[in-house]
């Protein structure tokens, strides 16, 4: 590393101010703090001196992406291969045939969601001549795990180009955004390109192509009120293992929860967000199982196991800046999230809808700080009043 670090410090002066590349330092600062640490030091006033820095968070929400990451690439080729093999196109297939045909599959996501999403960065970063930002390193890595497996690229890079323009950049970049930027990427293909979306031929890897191959989520199913079809085909153990056609990396609650666990030991997320989560859902869940008016309401805690709800609960709903700042107010934001992704869910019909609730609560999220702020304010005037009249009485 000592050869790299000698090259970077004999090219580095052509890339300060000054230099002839010098509007090309953001790109030349990225490429360095990438492969090392920062040499940015504070010199005076109160500071704090600490070994993590905001590109160690994004590294540890990474790694906590890849069990999810890995199980959904073997999942596109188990059901890619499965539905052959039911069709007798295919006598079988080996695990190893599985992952590698799903690695085939998600590499090309992965490489457009990196170099069309860092393009945009770029761009901003040069014409502002600010650093860019670690923050799209999570969110590249999420935009592939939260589509279809055969999504057109180019769908996937116009979305992208929205989701980084509309939903970071224009309110500053990383840190000033309020919506999660990820998830304005799977708002916007939802809306615009819909049928690429949802039905039972895109969460299935060729299904489109090969007459008689399908993939229909188990919302989806649920949703037509095939209720007894989805109890005969999945069982709660393949809904916890991930066995079930989806997003990339939505179908294994137990992929997930170890994410989820990594996350919470490094400080990362906020446990209360997740705990509250968990309520909301499945007091929603329980208060439907009580109506039973159709199979979608039966549905009860499967409801925590299927769609997008965990995946959205534990990398998307704890992002530490669209989210909740306060304690109380990441009880509520986590509760209603819960609440309400499966109110929408039976209700109206989005088997999705943790999407949108997340991108709600975002926008909500200050006013419910600023209301428990403001409570506390007032329960401390209050202390303050009672005590002026007690020493004025007495």
């Amino acid at each position: 590393m000592k050869f790299l670090r000698d090259a970077l410090d004999g090219i580095k002066p052509n890339f300060t101010s000054g230099g002839k590349w010098e509007k090309w330092n953001p790109v030349f600062e990225t490429f360095e703090t990438f492969l090392f640490t920062p040499d940015h030091v504070t010199t005076s006033g109160s500071h704090i001196r600490d070994g993590v820095d905001i590109k160690r968070l994004m590294t540890v929400v990474v790694l906590a992406l890849f069990p999810a990451l890995f199980f959904g690439m073997y999942n596109i080729g188990y059901f890619h291969f499965e539905q052959l093999v039911a069709l007798g196109q295919q006598d079988s297939y080996t695990f190893m045939e599985a992952f590698l045909f799903g690695l085939w599959k998600l590499l090309p996501i992965i490489i457009v969601s990196y170099a069309v999403g860092l393009g945009v960065e770029f761009i901003f970063a040069m014409f502002y001549g600010h650093s860019i930002h670690e923050g799209y390193f999570v969110t590249g890595m999420l935009i592939p795990l939260i589509v279809p497996v055969d999504l057109p690229l180019w769908m996937l890079a116009v979305s992208i180009v929205f989701g980084v323009v509309i939903g970071k950049e224009i309110f500053g970049g990383t840190g000033m955004n309020i919506l999660n930027p990820a998830l304005v990427v799977r708002a916007f293909l939802f809306f615009a390109y819909p049928t690429f979306m949802s039905g039972d031929k895109v969460w299935v890897a060729g299904a489109s192509e090969v007459d008689g191959m399908s993939g229909a989520t188990i919302l989806g199913q649920l949703g037509s009120g095939a209720e007894a079809v989805v109890d005969k085909t999945y069982s709660v153990m393949d809904m916890f293992l991930g066995f079930i056609p989806g997003s990339i990396g939505e179908t294994s609650t137990l992929a997930i929860l170890i994410g989820a666990v990594m996350l919470l030991l490094a400080g990362v997320a906020s446990w209360r967000i997740m705990l509250s989560g968990v309520i909301g859902a499945a007091i929603m869940s329980a208060l439907f199982v009580l109506w039973g008016a159709n199979p979608l309401m039966d549905f009860g805690f499967k409801h925590l196991l299927v769609g997008g709800f965990a995946f959205g609960l534990v990398f998307m709903a704890t992002d530490p800046v669209s989210a909740a700042q306060t304690n109380t107010g990441k009880w509520i934001y986590g509760f209603l999230i819960g609440f309400l992704s499966i109110l929408l869910r039976v209700l109206n019909g989005f088997p999705e809808a943790v999407m949108l609730v997340i991108l709600l609560l975002n926008v909500f999220a200050p006013t419910i700080d600023h209301y428990v702020v403001q409570a506390s304010v007032n329960r401390r005037n209050k202390r303050v009043e009672d005590k002026i009249k007690k020493a004025l009485s007495a």
